[in-house]
């Protein structure tokens, strides 16, 4: 009886997991029978470097290089912004951080993990977006830059937004890699000699680094997959620019603005 009860627990977490890969095949084949007709249509290579996004044109352009460069730009800048910040305050609160403050910081990390992404939003519109306004207003009334002008609207706006998004990602995943380190690497660091600061940046945080890597990824995977937040700040401009105070549009939130010439 125990063996039939193992070999099907066996056999229904096998069906789970390939529940989950049939999904991913799933939404890949749904995507390339509806994308590459599209594509072949257009032409796949004037698809994926024209610079001209125009559906409702006649003739229309459907070029998605701007949406890919915009991806590329708000993420990379997320990263930037976030990853350092997250790292750091994984370790602050896994081998700094007084136990009378870790159990209030652990719980305000953990509410911005649940808090929903158009209420990021919200927050970006009516607290960032006019924090860059004013201040690329008052730098470039003060210096004369035009160049700095923004409506706030901007790529360094929803950059500094993601950067505060994927933070709770980071730092749970890299917390828990870093306690996960046993505690003779630390031990043996102060045994030689080496401080505090020392043991834990020199010795536990590389131990660390394939846990503290998957976090950064995780987020980076938010960051790129995030739509709501990003439209609300990101200007969703079609265009290249390489001006972190202008407007641009990425990948997902083209999907939603673009819905209706799908």
């Amino acid at each position: 009886m125990k063996k039939f009860k193992e070999t099907f627990a066996h056999i229904l977490f096998c069906l789970a997991a390939l529940v989950s890969i049939l999904a991913v095949l799933l939404i890949c084949v749904f995507l390339f029978a509806n994308g590459i007709p599209a594509m072949k249509e257009i032409g796949f290579f004037k698809f994926l470097t024209g610079t001209q996004w125009a559906p409702g044109n006649v003739p229309a352009a459907y070029g998605i290089l701007p949406m890919i460069i915009g991806s590329i730009y708000i993420t990379a800048g997320a990263i930037i912004l976030g990853v350092p910040v997250g790292i750091l305050t994984a370790v602050f609160m896994a081998k700094f951080c007084p136990k009378k403050i870790y159990r209030p910081l652990k719980a305000a990390i953990d509410l911005l993990a649940g808090i929903p992404s158009v209420v990021y939003g919200f927050f970006g519109l009516v607290v960032l977006v006019p924090a860059i306004r004013n201040v690329t207003t008052a730098l470039g009334n003060a210096f004369g830059w035009d160049w700095i002008y923004s409506n706030g609207s901007s790529i360094l706006t929803a950059s500094i937004l993601l950067g505060i998004m994927i933070l709770p990602t980071i730092v749970g995943v890299s917390e828990s890699s870093i306690r996960a380190v046993p505690d003779s690497y630390y031990e043996g660091a102060l045994a030689l000699g080496a401080t505090h600061e020392r043991s834990v940046f020199f010795t536990v945080v590389p131990a660390a680094k394939s846990g503290i890597m998957a976090g950064v990824i995780l987020g980076i995977g938010r960051a790129i997959g995030e739509t709501m937040a990003v439209i609300m700040v990101a200007g969703n401009q079609p265009r290249i620019t390489g001006n972190l105070f202008k407007g641009i549009r990425t990948l997902t939130s083209n999907i939603v603005i673009e819905m209706g010439y799908a």
